[in-house]
């Protein structure tokens, strides 16, 4: 078991913006030592980073349309395509350049969807470019689920807006074939008084390598970023958040709950908090918690808090890595519960917090089943 952990508090210069160009060439293709990219394979990356050509498939459905809520295609020239978005990797460029027909999904202005909106995308093979985007109209209130399956080596860019008032609660599931390559880029910019809730749910694939970003388009808005990622062996589950608060009397929190387990299991969680200058009487914590179950697993936690103002209602930021908890399996065992089955529940307690926040019933009860599947099969 291998743990990074660092904090690190700036003041003083505002932190400059980052780099965005949609022109692949403005990236040099990395080679592993720059920052953002130390941590991921990038031999496993099968060919994104030089911009493979599209010879696969992702395909998309979408169901539990209701009233004003409707779906587009939409091309590279939408004026919407890019308003939240401005790549700031290289393979975030190349996926904008490499899509053809991106989606538009549109809540109208004051609609209440009850139903959650369930856009499928699965993978059939070869290499794909993504882009879609989450329109949320002022005081419109939703929840809408991405849920990713099947095979593919797929770049995916995802824009969200969320107007003024309004309210969207977004679920992404990474249950990818053991094969896949996923690497996505999702940027939320959340109105004035708004709320952005967003459940990012990770078990699949060979390497997932996701990156929520979420800034605020006027005071007041709300945003919180789950995460319950489960790795196995071979796999390498990679997550960097980033909150940008450059508006005053926003709020944020991030908590994200991640499990490894066997040889060669990587997890990566980065967790980037701005303070802006202008940002006062702001709210903020971000919080990583990793269970390793085996030998041969290894968990990078880094979270990051850059402050620029000191102006703020509450920051804050923790992380955290360990083994069971031998406190809670010698209380399980001492009342009849065998090792094995200590263990598990100790597993399930871990995860449950995040799970019950799910507002998609079915999906509860998927998760569920699929945590305990993955237990079953490691003998945990």
């Amino acid at each position: 078991m291998v743990v990074e952990e660092r904090e690190i508090t700036v003041g003083g210069d505002a932190r400059p913006a980052r780099f965005t160009s949609y022109d692949v060439e403005d990236f040099p293709v990395p080679t592993g030592r720059e920052e953002e990219w130390r941590f991921t394979p990038l031999k496993r990356l099968k060919g994104l980073l030089k911009g493979a050509d599209a010879d696969g498939k992702v395909q998309i459905d979408v169901d539990g349309l209701g009233d004003g809520v409707t779906v587009t295609s939409i091309e590279r020239d939408h004026p919407l395509v890019g308003s939240v978005l401005s790549p700031v990797e290289r393979i975030s460029a190349i996926a904008f350049a490499g899509f053809t027909s991106g989606t538009l999904i549109s809540v109208a202005k004051r609609a209440v969807v009850e139903q959650p909106v369930t856009v499928t995308l699965r993978g059939e093979g070869g290499t794909a470019y993504g882009h879609l985007v989450l329109d949320v109209g002022d005081e419109a209130s939703a929840t809408i689920v991405l849920d990713h399956s099947g095979s593919a080596t797929y770049a995916q860019n995802v824009e969200i807006r969320v107007g003024a008032n309004a309210s969207l609660t977004l679920v992404t599931v990474q249950d990818w074939a053991r094969d896949t390559v996923h690497v996505g880029y999702h940027a939320a910019l959340v109105g004035r008084d708004a709320r952005f809730r967003s459940f990012t749910v990770t078990l699949g694939g060979d390497l997932v390598r996701l990156a929520p970003t979420v800034r605020y388009a006027g005071s007041g808005g709300d945003a919180e970023l789950h995460g319950l990622v489960f790795a196995d062996a071979g796999q390498h589950l990679e997550h960097r958040t980033l909150i940008d608060h450059e508006t005053p009397k926003c709020r944020s929190r991030v908590a994200y709950k991640v499990a490894l387990q066997g040889e060669g299991a990587h997890t990566v969680w980065i967790g980037d908090v701005v303070v802006r200058k202008a940002a006062e009487g702001i709210d903020t914590y971000e919080l990583n918690r990793n269970l390793v179950l085996s030998e041969g697993a290894r968990a990078d936690s880094v979270p990051n808090l850059e402050l620029e103002t000191g102006e703020v209602e509450g920051a804050g930021h923790a992380s955290t890595t360990g083994r069971f908890d031998d406190q809670q399996l010698f209380y399980l065992q001492s009342r009849g519960i065998p090792a094995v089955e200590a263990r598990r529940m100790v597993v399930r307690a871990f995860f449950a917090e995040v799970i019950a926040k799910v507002p998609v019933e079915h999906l509860r009860d998927r998760l569920t089943g699929q945590i305990e599947a993955e237990l079953e099969g490691s003998g945990v």
